[in-house]
């Protein structure tokens, strides 16, 4: 596998983005970032973002949750941010990225009591990570991995369903465009024009096209037809989500054309799931209104 790294002074500058950068090791060879903020024995909370973004999406909601007492730990998937960039498309499987979560989480930084928060890509790969764990320990031992799920703006695609016609129109768009703009991708998503320092700060992973092979394969990893290789595990998912005994959030945006559907879906299976709506939020929910959906998460961590 052929690996690029994004060099240091790419994220020199950042706009209010003060944490310095931690690497973990995962998959035997890949360097994967993250940041870290809060109090080292509070509650730990795993945000995890989606595409085409990284840990910086979280920047107006981390202060939030630090306010709250909680122990903060945002990282980069493969291929995205600060993290290791596989250079090619097929380097990247929705599998991989599971275990790549997985391994970081586990593994690495060996976290228990987690609260997860899963983001679009965020959510199909924190989704499958939580539902895949083993059962809770036997009274005594240490706590189950996965505490409680935050879902936000985002879904669990097993292709039983046709995906929107939005969202095919932008799998297509990746796929087929000579220059990925990562900045417009963004835009796109956002009720309220981002700041261009914002933009820019999405632009600074990929200093050109080989570093963008993350961003162009995520889209056509989500399963759009029954007999996608991640279809079957997706319906364990599922299965797994209708019978969820821990608390789980459902926190949406109010104005997201992509995921919206999902939110009545997530919350009418998941016993006793709770429901928050973001107002005034597109699909980076983070981006309209991030010390909204932080307010959201400390609430529902800390009762």
């Amino acid at each position: 596998m052929r690996v690029l790294r994004t060099p240091d002074e790419r994220f020199a500058g950042l706009a209010d983005f003060p944490y310095e950068p931690r690497y973990a090791t995962v998959g035997g060879e890949l360097r994967m970032a993250y940041v870290e903020a809060g109090p080292a024995g509070g509650e730990p909370v795993l945000l995890l973002h989606g595409e085409p973004a990284w840990s910086y999406l979280y920047r107006s909601v981390i202060p939030v949750l630090v306010e709250a007492g909680l122990r903060v730990i945002a990282p980069d998937l493969i291929g995205f941010g600060r993290s290791d960039k596989p250079a090619e498309i097929a380097d990247h499987s929705y599998a991989r990225h599971v275990e790549w979560v997985r391994s970081f989480a586990f593994d690495a930084l060996d976290l228990h009591g987690v609260t997860l928060v899963g983001h679009d890509w965020g959510g199909l790969i924190g989704l499958r990570l939580a539902t895949e764990e083993p059962g809770a320990e036997p009274a005594g031992a240490e706590p189950a991995r996965i505490a409680r799920i935050v879902a936000t703006n985002t879904g669990l695609p097993t292709g039983d369903q046709e995906m929107p016609e939005v969202w095919l129109r932008f799998r297509e768009a990746v796929r087929t465009a000579p220059v990925l703009d990562i900045a417009r991708l963004v835009r796109s998503g956002c009720r309220s024009a981002p700041a261009p320092e914002t933009l820019a700060a999405y632009d600074a992973p990929f200093p050109d096209e080989t570093f963008k092979a993350g961003p162009r394969a995520m889209p056509s990893l989500v399963p759009t037809t029954p007999d996608d290789p991640a279809s079957a595990p997706n319906r364990t998912a599922w299965q797994r989500l209708s019978e969820w005994d821990r608390p789980f959030l459902v926190a949406f945006g109010d104005a997201d054309p992509i995921t919206s559907a999902m939110a009545p879906v997530l919350h009418g299976i998941v016993p006793g799931a709770q429901r928050v709506t973001i107002a005034g939020a597109g699909h980076f929910v983070q981006e309209d209104a991030g010390r909204e959906l932080g307010a959201a998460i400390a609430r529902f961590v800390t009762g």
